[in-house]
């Protein structure tokens, strides 16, 4: 599979993750049983013989899955998390780079400041938005999709898809939280809550990147000084956790880090932590 591009991977891994969560409610959630018939006055139809194959089950090779069979083997496959991750990432890639060019590397700066770009993608998106944004969609994924079960005759590629682009868009048009600039202003470290421990400020694009940060077009000049307030142990782990680059480039907010769940697991122990009383 084609790598995405360095400065494409921001705005991919955003609509990777609308993506995976639309899969994930979609084969999580429960089948409609059909309504049971009424019992019909003609007299019953005899049984067919176990070893009768119907002409439209039947395959020229003799096979006798029905298309119902091949469904519930497909959505056995997506139930197992690393056939799910490998599906997630195979539709995302493709229709990541069926997008236009300016979607894939747009920030919410860029999309603030152009009303065209606004007015070109006004949400909440619809099965026609998504035509017309996607039109050199390769037809394997429509196609992988209804294999799977995950859309249908009801609901299309193009209304599947329309409200993940939506969430997308909105990801990429939302402000992100401010950083607190000053001690006086955090009312504790940032990541484990502890409000009784001292605090020092960590960069949240580590100064060792500034300048590469800024020539590849990871972030503005005026973010580089952005900081969270840290106790000294989240802020000793978090420099063990990553190291600048990725620091940088993944995780330069509070929330981006809390979002890994060795993070999580790390600030759930030191948060119980207390100082030992003599």
């Amino acid at each position: 599979m084609e790598t995405i591009p360095e400065d494409e991977q921001r705005n991919y891994g955003i609509f990777r993750g609308c993506l995976s969560n639309a899969l994930i409610e979609k084969i999580s959630r429960p089948q409609v049983k059909p309504k049971r018939r009424t019992k019909s006055k003609k007299p019953p139809r005899p049984s067919p013989s176990p070893y009768t194959v119907s002409a439209t089950s039947a395959s020229s090779d003799g096979d006798t899955n029905t298309s119902e069979d091949t469904k519930q083997d497909a959505d056995a496959d997506l139930s197992n998390a690393e056939a799910l991750a490998e599906f997630a990432d195979y539709i995302a890639a493709e229709t990541f780079r069926a997008l236009p060019p300016g979607l894939k590397i747009v920030d919410h700066y860029a999309y603030a400041a152009d009303p065209a770009l606004q007015s070109r993608y006004a949400l909440s998106l619809t099965g026609a938005d998504t035509s017309r944004l996607l039109p050199s969609l390769d037809p394997s994924i429509a196609d992988s999709l209804s294999a799977y079960g995950i859309t249908s005759a009801l609901q299309g590629v193009d209304e599947f898809l329309a409200p993940i682009l939506t969430s997308f868009l909105t990801a990429l048009s939302t402000s992100p939280p401010p950083p607190r600039s000053t001690l006086r202003s955090a009312e504790g470290c940032e990541l484990c809550g502890r409000d009784w421990v001292p605090l020092s400020y960590h960069h949240l694009i580590p100064r060792f990147v500034h300048g590469k940060a800024v020539r590849r077009g990871w972030h503005r000049e005026c973010d580089l000084q952005n900081v969270a307030w840290l106790c000294g142990a989240c802020h000793r782990f978090v420099h063990r956790f990553a190291g600048h680059e990725d620091l940088a480039r993944k995780y330069y907010t509070v929330k981006l880090l809390l979002e890994e769940e060795r993070v999580r697991l790390w600030v759930d122990w030191v948060g119980r932590l207390r100082w030992k009383g003599r």
